[in-house]
């Protein structure tokens, strides 16, 4: 027999009842029922009861076990006793009658329970990983993890992919965030940076002739730790394609998010036909570039009902400043003062002044509340009517492509939910909140407003998965900080128009052939139809702040590759941790990650990031200089 098992914990089925077995594993938790011991073992594949009495002779060692210890039984298998089967689990209805037990790893207290899924604090939880990885369900989300990613390599290499691994020690990059250093020993004096993304090493494939690439790329970048953003290092699928425009990236991806998502949804709607909204349009209808779709709610511009309005707080601002404006946010069924009043006070807590309101009562002519009082009747009952999702002289579309408030530009599924959740009009018990300034700096606010009214009044469905393409992403953006012009997304990506609109228009009017792929409120994927004219790189960086002779220093490898016959390409990274992590049910990265750091970016079980030696330093002509305390 094989020195520490005949079968797994999670092996055993009927069929093997009067078999002689031996298991090993971690005593998941030990019951006494009136003399008689019932030990749940426990491995990576599953549980099974085995039963020590007093009469074997491996009750006294039984006696003395405790929960994680790691022991090896030895017994035979017999049925459950009538009435004690347990369907729940696959070895329910069998159990090993123990004869020896050996025990191969004792176990020291705990610092935190392994058996059950309570809470627990996360920096106990992080320095003791490897017991916390022990938990069912941290456990299932790692398997769960490990599948989802053979998932998309299967179907990756089921469209013609193939995966290559690119360096890690490279050159640093403008990605958007810090890169990690790594000094070099043998040149004194330069470093390597890990890599934010194998962005230009894709794009050398392609110029290398290879023409559909892949990998479940380790992306290193020196951001602040969030919930949805492990500090460190991520992992995406990285894709890659030649001779394609934007709408080929579309066709082949599509299938493969979408097939991924239905595959490990446990059967909760996933989009069919992925709708495709601007990046102006989804801030506009949304407040957000990555909308969360499961609610139905849009934004309204109803600054025409405001100016010139009884209601002067607003009046006067849209008469002071030509940009400035009044979004509405229908909130149907929160027509309750006391409703508003929560909604208000929320508004504060999120530090802005206040939260501006209607709401409609039964028997009352007109909406209530001091906007409505100021607005006056005529206008109150316009706004009332105009925001039913038809369209008004009063009530502004959230984009010019955005017919209809939106029902004609989202497939029918959306439009349908959008209008059983929206009736014609406000009606009493409804209500309406207003946010005011330029929308700019509004957006994120009332896209936050958004999805605090859709959350409080029940008005998602959470069980599904909403995917869709934000596509148009502004090619340019202002610094405020540093007074420039800035790349807003991928530096490497085509300008729509070309050299030309690079040459002739305001840099902050170009859009790029930039897409993202968002689910429900998350970013998962982003990419680009890649810039390879050399001119027109040059000039895309230049814009930036960047010199050719800076371009060319930077970037050599890319710039060269250019000159040499370039052909038209394009791509996107799917972000693996984060399509995990909705597949999962979870918000936090860290329940679908084997080691992650803490949110002070620290290791808390290797512990890093620690001092390095004199020697190490001197073999590195690195000297430290810390700050003053």
């Amino acid at each position: 027999m094989h020195r520490y098992r005949s079968h797994t914990c999670g092996a055993l089925r009927e069929s093997n009842i009067g078999e002689t077995i031996r298991l090993s594993g971690w005593v998941h938790r030990v019951r006494d029922h009136g003399g008689v011991l019932f030990i749940d073992l426990r491995d990576h594949y599953g549980l099974t009861q085995c039963v020590v009495d007093p009469d074997s002779p491996a009750f006294a060692l039984a006696e003395k076990l405790r929960s994680e210890f790691v022991v090896q039984v030895d017994g035979r298998a017999r049925r459950r006793p009538v009435g004690t089967d347990n369907d729940e689990l696959p070895t329910g209805r069998v159990e090993v009658y123990v004869d020896r037990i050996e025990v191969l790893g004792p176990a020291a207290d705990l610092p935190l329970p392994v058996f059950g899924d309570q809470e627990y604090p996360e920096d106990i939880r992080l320095k003791y990983r490897f017991l916390d990885l022990r938990r069912e369900k941290l456990h299932q989300n790692i398997m769960t993890r490990v599948e989802i990613i053979k998932s998309m390599r299967r179907r990756m290499e089921g469209q013609g992919f193939f995966e290559f691994n690119t360096p890690i020690l490279t050159a640093s990059s403008p990605e958007g965030a810090r890169d990690f250093l790594v000094p070099s020993r043998i040149h004194p004096g330069k470093f390597y940076a890990l890599p934010q993304a194998p962005q230009q090493y894709k794009q050398l494939l392609m110029m290398s002739g290879f023409d559909r690439y892949f990998q479940i790329a380790p992306c290193f970048r020196d951001e602040d730790p969030r919930a949805d953003r492990l500090p460190g290092e991520f992992y995406q699928l990285d894709v890659e394609m030649s001779f394609v425009e934007q709408e080929n990236v579309f066709e082949t991806m599509e299938p493969v998010i979408t097939g991924v998502f239905e595959e490990f949804a446990k059967g909760k709607p996933v989009t069919k036909v992925w709708p495709r909204m601007s990046y102006t349009a989804a801030v506009r209808a949304y407040g957000s570039d990555k909308p969360d779709l499961r609610s139905p709610l849009i934004i309204h511009d109803v600054s025409r009902i405001f100016r010139q309005s009884g209601f002067g707080i607003f009046a006067r601002a849209l008469e002071s400043n030509p940009s400035v404006r009044v979004w509405a946010i229908p909130a149907p069924g929160g027509g309750s003062r006391a409703f508003c009043d929560r909604m208000d006070s929320w508004a504060k807590s999120e530090g802005q002044p206040g939260l501006a309101y209607i709401f409609w009562r039964d028997g009352e002519e007109g909406g209530a509340g001091p906007v409505a009082k100021n607005l006056g009747l005529d206008r109150t009952e316009i706004l009332r009517r105009g925001l039913d999702g038809r369209l008004s002289e009063w009530i502004e579309l959230p984009a010019p492509e955005m017919n209809d408030l939106g029902l004609e530009f989202f497939p029918e599924e959306l439009a349908d939910r959008y209008r059983q959740l929206r009736p014609v009009g406000m009606n009493p018990g409804d209500s309406v909140f207003f946010v005011l300034g330029k929308p700019g700096d509004m957006a994120r606010f009332a896209g936050l407003a958004r999805m605090k009214i859709s959350d409080e009044l029940n008005l998602m469905d959470k069980e599904r998965f909403e995917l869709a393409w934000i596509v148009d992403f502004p090619m340019y953006e202002y610094n405020e900080e540093d007074k420039k012009v800035d790349f807003s997304h991928n530096p490497f990506s085509m300008p729509q128009g070309g050299l030309e609109a690079l040459e002739t228009k305001d840099p902050l009017s170009i859009m790029a052939y930039q897409y993202d792929i968002v689910c429900n409120g998350y970013e998962i994927a982003s990419g680009g139809i890649r810039n390879h004219v050399p001119e027109a790189m040059v000039k895309a960086f230049e814009i930036a702040g960047y010199g050719e002779q800076e371009v060319v220093e930077r970037f050599g490898g890319m710039y060269r590759a250019f000159q040499y016959g370039a052909p038209p390409h394009g791509g996107m990274a799917a972000g693996v941790d984060r399509i995990v992590m909705l597949l999962c049910g979870t918000t936090n990265l860290r329940e679908i990650s084997l080691f992650p750091m803490n949110q002070q970016a620290m290791d808390l079980l290797m512990g890093a990031p620690s001092e390095a030696t004199t020697k190490q330093l001197r073999e590195l002509h690195v000297r430290v200089n810390l700050p003053q305390k």
